[in-house]
């Protein structure tokens, strides 16, 4: 049995009932459970002998809208590279989903058993708020401090909850699925006011499409130039010239 088999094992044995859904996907093992347990269990993560899961090292968001909509060539993409753009005429593909929108994922190290797991707790989308796990890793201060600046989730017993990549009087949460490349304000140096003022986008949204050109035979017509062909145009061309 691996050791990521039997971590899982000792989970739901430990758990029980608590546990919502445990995931072994690419090596790598994930429990997800539910808000209301999220200080319960990672105490007993930290704590409890098999685990000791003593380093908190991230704390993410996550934004699941449009999850699995797709007209990408997304799960082989890293055996055969991006060869193409967005084919419109292609269908949309849509991988179902039918948990919350919002999540954070929580990322644990045991240094003494060497294990990894990653914990996933869906945030109520109508409150956005879930329980700090600060007093169980000090190292959540800055990491739920980004995940409530980008994505708007609250977390509840932070002792100094505020944004830290953005600016004070920054408006929305840029990493969320449906803010606007382009952002809603736009910051310059105004001259005459000799001060920096905010302005609204003036930037109509669109959508990029990547666009690849490239200037090579495989990609002309079926009737390809052959070698010579080449050649005497190209020695025309020099004439013409002088």
């Amino acid at each position: 049995m691996t050791a990521i088999n039997q971590l899982s094992q000792q989970i739901s044995r430990h758990f029980g009932d608590v546990v919502d859904e445990l995931i072994i996907a690419h090596d790598e093992l994930t429990l997800e459970i539910a808000p209301a347990a999220l200080k319960s269990v990672c105490r007993a993560l930290r704590d409890d002998a098999p685990f000791r899961f003593d380093m908190l090292m991230d704390v993410a968001g996550v934004d699941y809208l449009d999850y699995g909509c797709t007209q990408w060539r997304t799960e082989e993409t890293t055996a055969t590279g991006y060869d193409r753009g967005v084919d419109f005429e292609q269908p949309t593909r849509v991988i179902p989903w039918n948990k919350p929108r919002f999540a954070s994922v929580y990322h644990l190290l045991s240094t003494e058993h060497n294990h990894r797991l990653r914990v996933r707790v869906f945030v109520p989308e109508q409150t956005m708020m879930i329980d700090s796990v600060i007093s169980i890793w000090a190292s959540a201060n800055w990491y739920e401090r980004e995940a409530f600046d980008l994505f708007g989730i609250i977390y509840e017993g932070h002792p100094d909850l505020r944004r830290i990549l953005t600016d004070y009087g920054f408006v929305g949460h840029p990493f969320r699925k449906d803010f606007p490349l382009s952002g809603h304000v736009e910051v310059r140096y105004d001259a005459k006011a000799e001060r920096v003022i905010y302005e609204p986008v003036d930037i109509e949204p669109r959508v990029l499409v990547p666009k690849v050109i490239r200037d090579d035979s495989r990609y002309l017509d079926d009737k390809v130039e052959q070698p010579e062909k080449l050649a005497e145009t190209k020695q025309e061309e020099a004439v013409k010239r002088g």
